[in-house]
């Protein structure tokens, strides 16, 4: 490889004037720093990232720890994240753990070993104690899952509230028999998506029937294929059905393409998450949008402040925890129970503007 003696010897200059001109160094003149900067590049050098850290220099990589990079809501958290780093000349250095405790202690280690600069992770339902260990050594934030023993810095989404509004809307509609398809109970955005579903029934003076709610792997696809069709294949099934995840989602479509079933007449459905595809699905998925974007960029901003202030006497130890809403976009897979047409309400509702043919309607969840 590359090295300063290498550009040194070409430009006849010292090595120790090649390193500070590389290092931009005030004492040196524009000049020769323009001719360092253009024999590096000419002569391929790359410079020592490790060696650079060893002389306090601070890193410019962010980390940034996700289940499933498949699943575009953590592609789109990570494209979002790498803007945000890339307009301060910072990088960020993608992780997938599968949910895989083990997976998570190795990239958490390997990131630690690499002395970048802060981690943002979205941890595995129960992290081992050696990675909390290791997150307490860099500045680190969560992203959408909260596990308390990794600290207090965490930026989420109201997964209660998203998931009782639309449970809400089916039961406006009429539906009293509603299935729900979620993660298990050990993911803790799981528990409150779940919780939001249960409370939107009680509110409707119904009881929560378990018959109706199926469990399993939030970042599976197949799992949401198999639990609608379980509910359907029920001696008495759900009349509509809301979906707990963006990937039990895709899977509740697939399934319900495959089988054949007429939505909404046979089904009504509410999915989560809006991928570009979820608005010519069908007649038009209703489903629970996500600030997923704004979510990331507003954690890599926060991430970012809390760099600054090390270096400053501001305080970085302050919890921190920032809950965003979500948005009901409603399409043609919800009507009433039975009605061939999407967004039929049961209840007599004031008249509205009509609205050109294909729009939607977006109905703000409360923060």
């Amino acid at each position: 490889m590359t090295t300063t003696k290498d550009i040194a010897a070409q430009l006849n200059l010292s090595v120790s004037t090649v390193g500070r001109a590389l290092a931009d160094d005030q004492r040196i003149s524009a000049e020769t720093k323009f001719r360092v900067q253009q024999a590096a590049e000419e002569l391929g050098y790359v410079g020592n990232r490790a060696a650079r850290l060893m002389r306090g220099e601070r890193s410019t990589v962010i980390g940034l720890v996700v289940p499933d990079v498949g699943n575009s809501f953590y592609s789109t958290v990570a494209h979002a994240l790498a803007e945000t780093m890339n307009a301060h000349k910072r990088q960020v250095m993608l992780c997938e753990t599968g949910d895989d405790r083990q997976a998570e202690l190795r990239h958490v280690r390997d990131l630690a070993a690499a002395q970048v600069a802060g981690v943002v992770i979205v941890p595995t339902p129960k992290p081992l104690t050696a990675v909390a260990r290791l997150l307490k050594t860099m500045p680190h934030v969560q992203l959408v899952r909260r596990v308390p023993s990794l600290g207090p810095h965490w930026f989420g989404v109201d997964d209660r509230t998203v998931i009782h509004t639309a449970t809400s809307h089916l039961l406006e509609l009429g539906h009293e028999r509603i299935g729900y398809i979620g993660g298990t109970r050990d993911i803790p955005t799981a528990t409150k998506r779940l919780a939001g579903y249960s409370e939107a029934l009680a509110a409707a003076g119904l009881s929560s029937d378990p018959g109706l709610v199926q469990l399993g792997p939030p970042s599976s696809a197949s799992h949401g294929a198999a639990a609608v069709r379980a509910l359907r294949a029920a001696p008495d099934p759900p009349t509509a059905v809301v979906a707990g995840s963006l990937q039990i989602t895709r899977g509740v479509l697939d399934a319900l393409h495959q089988d054949g079933t007429q939505v909404p007449r046979q089904l009504s459905v509410v999915g989560f998450g809006d991928e570009p595809g979820f608005s010519w699905w069908g007649p038009g998925l209703t489903t629970v949008a996500l600030p997923v974007h704004a979510l990331a960029t507003a954690c890599g901003v926060w991430l970012l402040h809390r760099l600054e202030a090390q270096t400053g006497s501001g305080s970085v130890d302050e919890p921190f925890a920032s809950v965003s809403p979500g948005t009901l976009v409603l399409r043609g897979s919800t009507a009433a129970p039975g009605s061939a047409s999407g967004t039929t309400r049961r209840r007599q509702k004031p008249e509205t503007p009509r609205r050109p043919p294909g729009s939607e309607r977006l109905t703000d969840l409360p923060a």
